[in-house]
This record gives C-alpha cells, structure tokens and sequence, in this order.
C-alpha cells in the first residue's frame, strides 16, 4: 500500500511544516523517516473498541494562523477557558500555529522554558533531543504514532529546573477550529529533581466547528522527588477524531498526577501509560468521561510498576447518555522485582439512557510476590435511592439527577488546579445533559 492510498497528501506537506517552523535537520530526517512507515504500521488495537473505519486520512494536515497581540482578541467563549486573562503564564495554539506565549519574568529568571516545541528544537536542541519520542511514545509504534510523528506542529516544551517550584499552574490551549482542520501538538513536560509544577491543557472546539482530528501527545518526565500534576480536558465537536497519547516516566520518589476529563462529542482515543521507574515513585490518575449522542470513546489507563515500593492508582468514572458508548480499560502490571508495590484500581459507570453503553474493564498483571493491588468495578443506572431521597426534599426528577451526576463527576473535576476553569467544565457537562 503507498502513501497515496493512505492519505490525501503527500511528503512535500511534511516538508513544508518543517521549513514553516525552521527546525533542525533532525527534526525534519525524523519526520520522513515517520512519514514513510505510516502506510507499512496498523492502527492501535483497542480492546473493545473497532476504530477501523473512523476518519484518520480525510483532514488538512497543517493550518497556518494569524498571532494575536492579546488574550483578548479570542472569542469570548474561549477565552472562558483562560484562568486568568492579565496574568496567567500561557500559549494558545490554534490548528497548526502557536498564535499567543506569555510566560512571566519571575519564571524565566529562574530558569524555566516555556516554549513551542520548534523553537525550544532550535534554542535547546540537545535538552529537546534528550526527551522528544525517545522514552515515550515511539514513532513506529502504529499507525497514528507515525502520522504524529510527521506532522506534529506547535505543542509546548515546558522545563523546569531542579528545586524550583512553579507555584501557579502553566496552560496550553489548544484550539481546533475550521472544515477538517487537523491539530497534532507535541506537549513535553520536563520536571527535573525537587521541583514542582502543574500544567492544564485544553483541547477545544467552538459549537458549530466541523473539525476533523486531533492527534496530540503528551510526553511527561518526573525525575527524583519531583511533584507533576497534569490536567487534560477535551471538548471537541461531533465529527472529529479526538486521539491523545500520553506517556510518562517516573524516578525515585517522584510523584505524578493525571487528572483526564473526556468530554468530546465524536470519536475518543483517550490512552495514559506510566512507567514507575525509580524506587518510591507514585502516579494517581483520575478520569472521567462523559458521552452524549453517538460519541464512542475509548479510554486505557496503564501503569507498569518497575521499581520497589512504588504506588499506583486509576479512578475512572464514565456516564454515558442517550445512544453513547464508552470503554474504561484500567491496566496495572507489577513487574517482577517491584517488591512491596500496591496497585489500585477503581472504575464506574453510570448509564443514563436505555440505548447507552458502558464498561469498566479491570486488568491486574502481576509478576511479583511480595505486593499489594486490588480493582473494584461497577457498572449501572442512577440509583433510585439517591434519587428518592433528592426528590423527597421538593428538589424536581431532573434536577435530582444533575445532582447526583455533578457529584459522581467531581470525585475527578474537583481535582483540576483552578476553580475558574472547574466552573467552565461545570458549564459545559450542564449544556450536554440539557441537550
């Protein structure tokens, strides 16, 4: 099979990406190296989930957008999105283009970079070298992992150096916008020993976009003692591919957060996996998902525990509305010599329609003795207990059902390092249980 047949484009759109953002030459060798097995790898095997008839090819590889002087100059409805307008340290990347980057004085004099992944190539090529598609995610590892690999463009390099603490949290926006518009950034996060840092990066589309793919990665390394909290919220619009990957590395004693809302409206390729490295490393992931229409979503959380006295644990919760359907894989694989480990595993469902569908899938692979791990899954209707006792103190059906729903969600959207965007989510999981 050629490239042709595979995709609407051909290997003078990878260059010109790369010649559009001036990057090293290995940048660009890397990329059509990526290019060329894209029609030799399958896509992802998902369990449970047939993605192969889903829209990977029909999409406009790169959209080059204008800058903006101003957070300002963004509609309104995604500016909702921004923490703080005046003072937030932040970069908007809307389709293929980083169009806003500010990040403070008192950050950069303490060394940390903020910065597209292009400019951080070209400004700190061999720190960029250390960690792009090295120990995460992999070129060939499918399909969609090579198609990134090819035509990723923007993203955020954030590095932090040892023992400093960023004590606000650091936002990526990022913005699909237009008839099959495409978006692939490239998010590394780079925490080096004894520091501190927490990054949100929301993935959004305006009511009415008919947009086509997201293909993201996010690539996190937590080095010793270090304490990361990322937050990813999707909300992109019914006919758009929504894939992100999401890959980290954990030293000794670091401590890793993912909190992960899964909101997008059309099809959901939502994947996390941490590797426990060091000794005394900890990771807490915490997902939710909600599905409304037809969406179909797809979400795998996988930890590998390697190192001694590691911790782990996935608290997954998903509801599903009208013909939606969704897939909750929770992975934990000790490994052998990972002694005194304990991997934790939580996932629920909550089926709102007749016609919904949901499953938590639990998975515990253990290779070692001496550990400790446990799973707990569930899968059902609204309870009517709840309900009653909502609704026996004059609160209405549909409102006793917003209610328990809300609380069954915030166990993740609570979580997320900022109460202004907290009530942005909360405003839009309301717009689609009205809908």
């Amino acid at each position: 099979m050629s490239v042709e047949t595979c995709l609407l484009f051909d290997e003078s759109v990878v260059k010109g990406i790369a010649a559009k953002t001036q990057e090293p030459a290995w940048m660009l060798n890397a990329r059509l190296e990526a290019f060329k097995d894209v029609p030799n790898l399958p896509l992802p095997k998902l369990e449970r989930t047939n993605i192969d008839r889903w829209n990977f090819t029909d999409f406009t590889p790169f959209t080059e957008e204008a800058a903006i002087g101003s957070l300002t100059e963004l509609p309104e409805d995604v500016q909702e999105f921004i923490f703080d307008k005046e003072q937030a340290h932040v970069m908007v990347q809307k389709n293929g283009s980083v169009i806003f980057r500010r990040l403070g004085d008192d950050l950069a004099e303490q060394g940390v970079l903020f910065t597209d992944l292009a400019s951080a190539a070209r400004e700190n090529e061999a720190l960029v070298k250390k960690f792009f598609m090295t120990d995460g995610i992999k070129r060939d590892e499918h399909r969609l992992s090579a198609l990134h690999a090819a035509l990723n463009s923007g993203g955020v390099f954030l590095y932090v150096p040892r023992n400093v603490e960023v004590k606000v949290p650091i936002q990526g926006l990022f913005w699909l916008a237009g008839e099959k518009a495409a978006m692939m950034p490239h998010i590394i996060i780079v925490a080096e020993a004894n520091s501190r840092i927490d990054f949100v990066a929301n993935f959004i589309a305006r009511p009415g976009d008919e947009a086509a793919f997201n293909n993201s990665a996010i690539e996190v390394f937590v080095s010793d003692g270090a304490r990361v909290r990322v937050a990813t919220v999707s909300s992109l619009g019914k006919e758009t591919v929504d894939v992100i990957y999401r890959r980290s590395l954990v030293s000794r004693d670091g401590q890793l957060e993912w909190i992960v809302a899964d909101l997008s409206e059309g099809r959901v390729i939502s994947d996390n996996t941490t590797h426990l490295k060091g000794e005394g490393g900890t990771v807490n992931v915490k997902t939710v998902v909600l599905g409304t229409d037809e969406m179909r979503a797809n979400v795998t959380s996988s930890i590998h525990h390697w190192g001694r006295h590691t911790a782990s644990d996935i608290n997954a919760r998903s509801v599903m509305k009208d013909s939606a359907t969704s897939i909750l894989n929770s992975i934990t694989k000790i490994e052998k010599g990972a002694s005194k480990s304990d991997g934790q595993q939580s996932g629920k469902v909550l089926m709102l329609s007749p016609d919904a569908r949901g499953d938590a899938n639990p998975i515990l692979l253990i290779d070692e003795n001496d550990v400790t791990a446990g799973h707990a899954a569930s899968v059902g209707r609204i309870d009517p207990t709840q309900l009653y006792y909502l609704m026996s103190r004059g609160i209405s059906r549909r409102e006793a059902e917003k209610l328990i729903i809300r609380g069954f969600l915030d166990a993740v959207v609570s979580q997320i390092p900022s109460e202004s965007l907290q009530a942005s989510i909360h405003r839009l999981i309301e717009r689609k249980l009205q809908s």
